[in-house]
């Protein structure tokens, strides 16, 4: 019999308790330093990011969404432009779009990985078309080739929005935020590499665009108090760069600890005939899935969701509405039912907790609690 009555979705303690002796002196090095913003600290993070992530150049910046800013500002991209994305993301994907004055296109997604669907994209360009914003959602890439190759060929740059699949790998080992013109991530604390407050990077092979981004970071300055662009204040500073470095050495025992707890719930939720109520994440052949999030796709989520919740078990909507409903984007002119595919995953699916610290008796309850709601032994 379990003595465990309660999971959290995210337990960020028991991760800081493993790695405690390693990040408190690299803290007490930096406020002893006095170099609070930019700086070795952040440089060291950036090459080693750029290394990790298979990209010539990376960028740290002040978060995720200012990430995707940064990035759309790299490419000129403003009023009168448009930008085409997925209408199933967290909101900074599209809301940065819009707040450069461009306008977000949506596109509906393929329903088995929850990313874009390719088909989709190249019907939705015009002669406003500058950029596609590519999410890898929930830690696996979207199908990249179709997406570069429409690029290729009607002249247009493309971002992938990585801040969920840092580490994450498509076909024949490319790494997200490598393959695109620029790749975006975010260190939310969340994260599977997380900070301890906001921050995020741009990583590029681009030198020019690399270029044009550090000038973009810090006011459009060049050199300092001379602006040749007008940027603005981006900056990550040293002290999450130099937990984040910390961090970085643990990522891929992190990664392979919640994919064996995604190995384990597929595996028991086939044993316990939970198949026929529960679809469960897909992984894509040759692709690493390095689950930001495990996504359980269910008929009646609201009732399961008051169910877990009743057990004590975290469990989040990842995203309970699509762009094309969401009020501030009503004057697009899109509406309910325009994308049926992605409307129809924001009314069914929920995720569970995955990080690498769940011990298998925790697992079990989470299990155990579904079993429950379904009536199945």
């Amino acid at each position: 019999m379990s003595n465990v009555n309660s999971v959290p979705l995210l337990d960020l303690k028991a991760q800081y308790a493993t790695i405690r002796d390693e990040i408190e002196p690299v803290i007490k090095e930096v406020i002893e330093s006095q170099y609070f913003i930019l700086g070795p600290k952040v440089k060291q993070f950036e090459e080693r990011m750029a290394a990790y992530c298979k990209s010539k150049y990376a960028l740290g910046v002040s978060s995720g969404t200012d990430a995707l800013l940064i990035a759309l500002m790299a490419l000129d991209i403003g009023y009168g432009d448009e930008v085409i994305t997925t209408t199933y993301s967290f909101f900074a994907t599209a809301g940065s779009i819009a707040r450069l004055g461009a306008t977000p296109v949506f596109v509906d997604i393929d329903p088995t990985t929850y990313n874009i669907d390719p088909a989709g994209i190249e019907e939705k360009i015009t002669p406003r078309t500058k950029a596609i914003i590519a999410v890898h959602l929930y830690g696996q890439t979207a199908d990249m080739d179709p997406i570069l190759e429409i690029a290729r060929k009607n002249g247009l740059k493309v971002i992938e929005d990585a801040a969920q699949a840092i580490g994450s790998e498509y076909t024949n080992g490319r790494r997200a935020g490598s393959m695109g013109d620029l790749g975006c991530f975010s260190f939310f604390p969340s994260k599977n590499l997380g900070g301890f407050g906001d921050g995020g990077m741009v990583t590029t092979n681009d030198e020019a665009l690399y270029q044009k981004l550090v000038y973009l970071r810090n006011h459009g300055a060049h050199p300092k108090y001379y602006h040749k662009i007008i940027g603005g204040n981006f900056r990550l500073d040293a002290l999450q760069a130099a937990v984040l470095d910390v961090k970085l050495n643990h990522l891929d025992k992190w990664t392979i600890g919640r994919q064996k707890n995604a190995d384990y719930y597929d595996k028991r939720i086939r044993e316990c005939g939970l198949e026929e109520y529960i679809q469960t994440p897909l992984r894509k052949e040759d692709y690493r899935h390095i689950f930001n999030q495990y996504i359980l796709r269910v008929q009646n989520r609201n009732a399961l969701l008051e169910h877990l919740k009743k057990a004590q078990i975290g469990c989040e909507i990842y995203y309970p509405v699509t762009f094309n409903n969401q009020e501030c984007f009503a004057y697009l002119g899109y509406k309910n039912g325009d994308f049926p595919l992605a409307e129809e995953a924001a009314n069914e699916t929920l995720a569970i907790p995955i990080y690498p610290e769940l011990t298998k008796e925790q697992c079990e309850y989470v299990l155990d609690s579904i079993a429950d709601f379904y009536g199945v032994k």
